[in-house]
This record gives structure tokens, C-alpha cells and sequence, in this order.
């Protein structure tokens, strides 16, 4: 099977997303098939082996110069490829790091519209390319808010398409609210030219299917799965006494971080408590610099800045790394989080999870049986929820033990891959039979 996945560059972070598609594209390939793996906005950053393809669609520069002026909507490929170029695109994501969401409802809005829109001339590149050079026999789209390439890629390819929902309504509900309902309009409009839409969880199928007003039989489940290569190895938690709570996932309010500062704070007073240390990694972006310092000051208030540890950004080899350096690990996410990458990476690791009670986390944990949940309004019940497993190392030790069996066992990239291919082939089935 040929099949063309068109992804999300998100700049200069490693975001799940971007892990989630470049996982499956290279599972997939695995299996046997041609997978074109197509970056849009700009390169895509992984911290695994890299499978995506060197061609680069929408790029980022590119999109804002076309809504912002009709010049650019008319310029030769030259020009546009020049603005394309890797060296540019990286040093406008770290600008664009900075920008805040609530300013981009209009070019959201303007991409939204596809054909419609000012970015006509790099559709039509995409929809080109396809159909002249690669002929694909399906099409994957990594979120909603490309919806707007559906219609055409359908109109010219006549081949079935994919779109997957993964974490894209974080990002619509930061738009200002006149932009955000113009943006779930053309959503819902555009909805219908998919084929098929791909959830990583039924909370989320659900929940995305009422936004986009598609039923169920539309939203079909795929639960992630991560690449398991140097997962699972030896531990390496130091066996000084200490308990260490992680949180590994990019620093922001959205995350939770300083729910756990509250709760690392509370528990680190009680009986017993001084022996516990926090360990804090991921994504750190200017735009939640500020943010990331008030935590920091809070622990230096409290007197336990000496108990805690902050990294930014961390490649594999370090990731894994730190997750054996943990006792357990708790993202409290203030949103309802749709994929739990950090929560299938730790436990693939043996680390027990402590996470709030929504999202798709009540599935990954009745699946794993590899953690303990909490109320995700209530700190109290947090803390509660973490002093049991820190009070508690053969529990840890059975929770984690779950976690990794069930992990290694179900929740790799190839059992994703392998579902994935499943509806593929029940897509073309049925068009082969309306034919």
C-alpha cells in the first residue's frame, strides 16, 4: 500500500504529536508499505529516527506571507522555495515560539478554507505533487485544522482520507471567541470531506465527534502506541533513601506543572517528607519562560529549590535516562488530555503513573493497570493520590511491573500501525465495492 501522511512541523519542540506520526509512518513502513511522510509549516523535530520525507508543503513563512499580502499569492516557485528553506524556517520557529495563540485566529481561519483561501497556490503544489509524482492509494492527515486540503486532495486523487484528532482543541479554545467560532464553523463545514476520522482515545473520539458534529461510527479509535527501541532497560533509580516524583512533559500552565509544585510542596512538610525530590523535563518555550520561573520561585519560598531539578528540552538517550532515574511520574494536565505520551513512556520504563481522572487517561490506566488516579479538580486528592504511592514502594513496584508488561504488549507503534493499516484496508474495501 502507498500511503501519503501529511504532518504538522510545530517549529523548534518536540511535541507528541510529531513523535505519534513519525512512530506510526516508520511502523507502517515496517510492515511493508511505501509511506510518505510529509512535513507541513516546517520540518518536523522527533526525538527518534527521523522517516519523514524531504519535501516540504505550506511552508510556515510562506502561509503568513500569503494571508498577509496578495503579492505573495502570485510569486514563482523560486521565490516560494527560497522562503522554504530549512535554515529560515528554523530560525522563524524559534521567533514564532513566542507567539501567542490568540493572535493566529485569522490565518487559522484563512488555511481553514483551503481552495477558498490565500494559501490556493500551495495547495495546489501539494495536490500536484500526488497526484503527479506520488500517486498514493490513501491519505492520512495529522489534525482538523488541516481539513481544508480535503476537498481537493478528494476532488483530484478520487483515494480515501484519513484525518486524525489528536489534541488540536487546546489550541482552538486559546483563540479569542469571535475567531473560535468562525474557525469551528468552517470545522464543522469541512468536517463531512473526510472519509474517516482517527481518535487515540474514545474520550476523545467523542468528544472531538461532537465538536466536529460527526457521530460515533465516524471516529474511530486507534490507541497510541510508542516506539519501544532502548525502553524497558536497566533502572536507574539510585537507592539512597530518596523518592523521586517526575513530570516530563513541556512546561506550561496546560501541562499542570504548578499543580505539582503545590502538591510536591504539601507533601515534602510531611512526616518523612525530606527524603522527596522532584525532577521537571521538557519543552520549555519563551512564551512560558515567566511561567516556569514563578514555579521556581515558589520552591526557593518554600525552602526546596535544593530538592528540585529542572531540565528543558531532552533528547532520547536523555528521556530515558531520566524516566529510570524516577520513582513515579505525574502530569496533572489542567485539559483533558488525548494521547498521554509521557504516561506510556514512563510506564514502558516500569515508572508507576499518578494521573488526574479525565481525557484519555482512565483508558490507558484500566488497560495498563500501570498507575493510580486522582480527581482532576481536586489537590487535595492529588496529594492524596501521590503520598499513597510514595508511602508505598511495593506498590510502585507492582504498578510499575503492570505498567511495562502491558505496554510492551499492547501499546507499541507496530499494534498502532497494524490498526491503523486495518481501517485503511476498510476504506479501500468499501470504495472498491461503490465502484
Amino acid at each position: 500500500m502507498r500511503i501519503a501522511y501529511i504532518a504538522a512541523g510545530a517549529g523548534g519542540m518536540v511535541c507528541g504529536s510529531c513523535i505519534h506520526d513519525n512512530a506510526l509512518a516508520a511502523a507502517m513502513q515496517k510492515e511493508g508499505h511505501e509511506v510518505a511522510l510529509l512535513p507541513t509549516y516546517t520540518p518536523l523535530k522527533t526525538d527518534e529516527e527521523n522517516v519523514s520525507d524531504p519535501h516540504l508543503f505550506y511552508g510556515a513563512i510562506n502561509v503568513y506571507l500569503q494571508h498577509k499580502s496578495g503579492l505573495f499569492r502570485h510569486t514563482p516557485r523560486l521565490v516560494d522555495w527560497l522562503l522554504d528553506r530549512k535554515s529560515l524556517l528554523g530560525w522563524v520557529s524559534r521567533l514564532g515560539a513566542s507567539t501567542d495563540p490568540s493572535s493566529l485566529g485569522d490565518l487559522t481561519l484563512d488555511v481553514l478554507r483551503g481552495e477558498a483561501g490565500h494559501q490556493a497556490k500551495e495547495l495546489d503544489r501539494l495536490v500536484d505533487w500526488l497526484a503527479e509524482d506520488y500517486r498514493p492509494d490513501i491519505i492520512q492527515i495529522t489534525n482538523s485544522m488541516l481539513l481544508g486540503l480535503v476537498r481537493q486532495l478528494k476532488e483530484r486523487l478520487e483515494v480515501p482520507v484519513v484525518v486524525s484528532v489528536q489534541g488540536e482543541d487546546l489550541f482552538i479554545d486559546q483563540l479569542p471567541e469571535s475567531d473560535r467560532l468562525l474557525v469551528l464553523a468552517e470545522l464543522r463545514a469541512r468536517a463531512d470531506d473526510a472519509d474517516l476520522f482517527i481518535a487515540p482515545s474514545r474520550a476523545y473520539a467523542a468528544f472531538m465527534g461532537d465538536r466536529l458534529g460527526q457521530d460515533l461510527d465516524r471516529m474511530r479509535v486507534v490507541p497510541m502506541g510508542i516506539q519501544l527501541d532502548g525502553h524497558g532497560g536497566h533502572s536507574d533509580r539510585e537507592q539512597d533513601g530518596t523518592t523521586t516524583i517526575g513530570y516530563l512533559a513541556r512546561q506550561c500552565p496546560e501541562k499542570g506543572l504548578h499543580r505539582l509544585v503545590d502538591a510536591f510542596t504539601a507533601l515534602a512538610v510531611r512526616p518523612g517528607g525530606e527524603s522527596l525530590r522532584l525532577k521537571v523535563a521538557g519543552y520549555l518555550g519563551p512564551r512560558d519562560r515567566p511561567y516556569v520561573e514563578q514555579q521556581q520561585a515558589r520552591l526557593r519560598f518554600a525552602g526546596l529549590s535544593d530538592r528540585a531539578d529542572f531540565a528543558g528540552q531532552i533528547d532520547r538517550d536523555e528521556k530515558i535516562r531520566f524516566l529510570n532515574s524516577l520513582d513515579l511520574l505525574c502530569v496533572p494536565t489542567t485539559y483533558q488530555e488525548p494521547k498521554g505520551l509521557f504516561a506510556l513512556e514512563a510506564m514502558a520504563n516500569g515508572v508507576p503513573v499518578a494521573l488526574p481522572h479525565h481525557g484519555s487517561f482512565p483508558e490507558i490506566l484500566a488497560e495498563t493497570g500501570g498507575g493510580v488516579w486522582f480527581d482532576p479538580d481536586s489537590t487535595e486528592d492529588m496529594v492524596s493520590a501521590l503520598a499513597r504511592l510514595i508511602d508505598n514502594p511495593e506498590e510502585r513496584r507492582v504498578l510499575g511491573a503492570q505498567g511495562k508488561a502491558s505496554v510492551h504488549s499492547i501499546r507499541d507503534a507496530t499494534t498502532m500501525a497494524r490498526s491503523t493499516l486495518e481501517l485503511y484496508d476498510e476504506l479501500l474495501t468499501r470504495e472498491e465495492s461503490a465502484r
